[in-house]
């Protein structure tokens, strides 16, 4: 019998398998974006303090913000599923096509935090209108808020989503049959779903604790981090619903675990507003 050998089939586009100094370089340019991300946080965090409920913001601006916000918070965290992605890519395109299509990626997955964005405003405009109504409802706000978060941790739908987070193969290889207009931005935008799942009982925690608490924003970025990353990091999240179980139970009789949930606040200077979007035309 003639000898055969077996070889791995070829790439099946012009691209080649990224090399270590190029997967490095992926590494490198994620942790500077989430760097850059959290410098601009940290800096809008000196002039509007805590933040308190939507901070007088419109709209489009909040989304602005909160979409740093996420880069900040999240990008460690999806990094490894980001790098798998862009090897993939590397398969079937090189140079600027795959760097747009990266680019794509990770827009997709901002897109999904930024519809999260429109909820969680909404949240924070109703809850403006709650406590000018009703002052004394912040305690009860809070306790909610938290009581709400823990259930989150305990339930089916962030037990699926941390599942996919913390194993995320399978779905690329789902991934790999999507067709191709539009594929990267919508795979991004298909795992940035899933981080919501996994993560919005711990996002909503800022409305008590204030959207703009660089604080509370790195300890829960470091908790996804674990969470997805970490081999105990199930149970991690069960340990912090327990936290949240007795910070609702602690939260009507200690306002100070409440400072996004001020009674008197008031919508940001008109200085700031034009130093951020420039003077109002006359």
């Amino acid at each position: 019998m003639p000898h055969i050998r077996l070889a791995p089939p070829a790439p099946t586009g012009p691209g080649v398998l990224l090399t270590r100094r190029e997967l490095a370089f992926a590494w490198i340019l994620l942790t500077v974006l989430a760097a850059l991300a959290w410098a601009l946080t940290v800096a809008q965090s000196r002039e509007t303090g805590t933040g308190s409920g939507t901070m007088g913001m419109a709209l489009p601006l909040f989304l602005l913000l909160w979409v740093v916000m996420m880069a900040a918070m999240m990008l460690p965290s999806v990094a490894p599923v980001a790098v798998t992605w862009v090897r993939a890519i590397g398969r079937t395109s090189a140079g600027p096509v795959r760097a747009v299509r990266t680019g794509e990626f990770l827009l997709g997955y901002l897109l999904a935090w930024t519809a999260f964005g429109l909820v969680a405003y909404g949240l924070l405009a109703a809850t403006d209108r709650l406590l000018d109504a009703r002052p004394g409802a912040g305690r009860w706000i809070g306790a909610g808020v938290f009581m709400l978060a823990a259930v989150q941790q305990f339930g089916p739908l962030k037990s699926v989503c941390l599942r996919h987070c913390r194993s995320p193969m399978f779905q690329l290889l789902r991934y790999s049959r999507f067709r191709p207009r539009a594929k990267d931005l919508r795979v991004g935008a298909h795992h940035g779903m899933y981080c919501v799942g996994c993560c919005w009982g711990l996002m909503i925690i800022l409305i008590p604790l204030g959207v703009m608490n660089v604080a509370a924003m790195a300890g829960l970025s470091a908790v996804i981090f674990l969470e997805k990353l970490w081999r105990q990091g199930p149970w991690l999240a069960w340990a912090v619903g327990v936290a949240f179980l007795a910070l609702a139970l602690l939260a009507p009789f200690h306002d100070w675990l409440l400072p996004g949930l001020e009674t008197s606040h008031s919508p940001m200077d008109t200085d700031h507003m034009e130093q951020m979007l420039g003077p109002t035309p006359s």
